[in-house]
């Protein structure tokens, strides 16, 4: 009997975690609108930023932290107000213009701004609008790197 049983809690136990394994650690409901493509490294736009021959960027920051060098700052666009103001921005640029956004007040899987702000430049119909790879935030991922800030007015 204690055989049986101790097969019975092994092959429960077998199933139970190929069934696990199956599945992500953390599932995303909601697909991103991004593909690693639309993604910019920041050591590549720090680059492009130190860069004082080559052309610029246009940034976009989209939420409430620091500004990277030279980015204009738009708000939260998870606000409806800022998201317009965003819109309203981008309908006077190029095109065909290299436009960055960025957050990176939480990591992305929490963030409230990037989505409303990538979707509405993909639909703005930016061909090299990209989206700054911040995955966890900018203190973690940009400043503590050394890239460029505005300075603290």
């Amino acid at each position: 009997m204690q055989k049986t049983t101790l097969i019975t809690v092994v092959l429960t136990l077998f199933v139970t975690l190929t069934s696990w394994a199956q599945f992500p650690a953390k599932p995303q409901l909601v697909k991103d609108p991004w593909t690693r493509t639309d993604l910019m490294a920041p050591a590549s736009l720090a680059a492009m930023i130190k860069n004082s021959k080559g052309s610029k960027p246009i940034i976009f920051n989209i939420g409430v932290v620091e500004n990277i060098k030279g980015a204009r700052n738009m708000g939260g666009a998870s606000e409806k107000e800022n998201l317009e103001r965003f819109k309203k921005a981008l309908s006077s640029i190029s095109k065909t213009s290299t436009v960055v956004v960025y957050c990176g007040c939480c990591p992305f899987e929490r963030c409230p701004n990037i989505r409303p702000a990538f979707i509405a430049l993909k639909a703005a119909g930016f061909k090299n609008g990209k989206l700054l790879n911040l995955p966890t935030n900018i203190k973690v991922d940009w400043i503590n790197k050394g890239y460029p800030v505005e300075p603290k007015s």
